[in-house]
């Protein structure tokens, strides 16, 4: 334990001075917020695929293995195609609007096809959800950090963030792209080794996890896609993350690249899951089966691996959503309502600023959900019913106007949270209340638009 704490010490500092590094050529907005749109293939693969791959995909995904069995793989192979989406239907027209344009963020896109109503209105929402995925990627690292060196989950989270936000704040996407590279490496490594030693220990101990199924199981299966797959390709900090590549050859590349490594990768957390749910039958939450059998039932270098990919996980993902936060609120809202005529150093003040506060609240959030997977359902849900009809509108059917995306954003949201509330979050059947809010959204839209 005290080896693995000294390690995870040296790596979170190591992580720092990287970014660190990187960030002291950062003196432009563009920098910050697009890294420049110098970002070739690797880099996107890099900076997308760690962003990708965080608390829902490791702790989250083992988790409903554990519970669910085979059909956890929806989790992140809905992720992977969501992303395909992005790769070559949404992301390559966004990328061109946003480097003819300027774009910066994703207010940027809905202003300009819609006005600052709807920019100011996406914001809002968008930032009360990142919140809660913020709270679950730094509720994920703490988790691990208690199983492994047995420190409070306050402290593990503590720790987590200032790593985050430390790197992040000095040089934003920038920062982060580079970063991301390291993090990834040790996310993959560790995964690919554990989860087939975890699988091996199994077998040893002759213990089964049951008959389980692919397509449904109590909380995830194949309907998870209409959850998960709109996520992943109208993500403002995935949009964004977009609009820094170099060329639009680089963007389809380096985000398909991404998908098709999402979907080999919803193998290994369900392995994982698997011989947990073997090995350790009667575990109190399921989201401790990840911790548990690398802590328990690998040996302890590769557990130690391991356990710092996931904790690399936690922390690429919390960099997402500072990203997020920090180029909204200082673009969005700074820039867009409060400042028009701000200058570009003050953007970047603010934006360094925002993150800062955002990590914060984040923070103190952890202390309010006790459940990973809560926090990132409920900030896809409020993100897909709000961004789906203005941003497929605006690409597609862009005449439409300012009031049939303010109208689909609001019987969207007023969809998911009536239906919510009256179900107690179970819908009907497959069709869940982020679905139905969806689907509210989009009829809403194209009513308008037509009428």
């Amino acid at each position: 334990m005290t080896l693995f704490v000294a390690l995870l010490i040296v790596y979170s500092i190591g992580l720092i001075v990287l970014g660190s590094w990187v960030g002291r050529a950062v003196r432009q907005s563009t920098d910050f917020f697009v890294a420049g749109r110098t970002l070739g293939p690797g880099l996107l693969v890099a900076t997308f695929l760690a962003a990708n791959i965080g608390a829902g995909s490791t702790v989250g995904a083992t988790g409903y293995a554990y519970s669910d069995g085979l059909a956890a793989w929806w989790w992140n192979g809905s992720a992977g195609l969501g992303s395909l989406v992005l790769a070559f239907w949404i992301g390559p027209r966004v990328w061109r609007e946003a480097k003819t344009l300027g774009f910066l963020t994703v207010g940027d896109f809905l202003e300009y096809h819609f006005g600052r109503d709807v920019r100011g209105l996406a914001a809002a929402i968008i930032w009360m959800g990142s919140f809660f995925i913020l709270c679950g990627q730094l509720r994920g690292a703490a988790e691990v950090i208690h199983k492994v060196a047995g420190l409070p989950l306050a402290i593990g989270a503590l720790l987590a963030t200032l790593a985050t936000t430390t790197y992040f704040v000095m040089g934003g996407l920038k920062s982060a792209a580079v970063v991301n590279r390291i993090q990834l490496f040790v996310i993959l490594v560790g995964f690919v080794i554990a989860a087939p030693l975890a699988q091996h220990s199994a077998s040893l101990a002759g213990a089964s996890a049951g008959d389980t199924s692919f397509w449904r199981g109590a909380n995830v299966g194949w309907p998870t896609l209409f959850l998960l797959g709109p996520a992943f390709f109208l993500s403002p900090g995935l949009i964004q993350k977009a609009y820094g590549a170099k060329d639009e050859r680089s963007l389809t590349m380096g985000v398909a690249i991404n998908g098709v490594a999402l979907l080999f990768f919803a193998v290994l957390p369900v392995m994982l899951g698997l011989a947990a749910r073997a090995l350790h039958p009667g575990l109190e939450r399921a989201e401790m089966a990840l911790p548990t059998v690398l802590a328990d039932d690998v040996t302890p270098f590769v557990g130690a691996i391991a356990l710092a990919a996931v904790l690399s996980a936690e922390i690429s993902s919390a960099d997402a959503v500072l990203f997020m936060l920090a180029t909204s609120g200082a673009r969005d809202f700074y820039k867009g309502f409060f400042r028009p005529n701000a200058t570009d150093g003050d953007v970047l003040r603010v934006a360094r600023l925002v993150a800062i506060g955002g990590s914060i609240v984040g923070y103190v959030l952890t202390f309010a959900l006790d459940s990973v997977v809560d926090a990132l359902t409920m900030f896809y849900s409020i993100m897909i019913v709000t961004l789906f009809a203005p941003i497929m509108g605006g690409l597609f059917l862009p005449k439409a106007g300012r009031w049939s995306a303010l109208a689909s954003m609001l019987v969207g949201v007023m969809t998911l949270v009536t239906i919510h509330i009256a179900t107690g979050g179970a819908g009907f059947g497959w069709a869940t209340p982020a679905f139905l809010g969806l689907i509210a959204s989009g009829l809403t839209y194209l009513m308008l638009a037509v009428f």
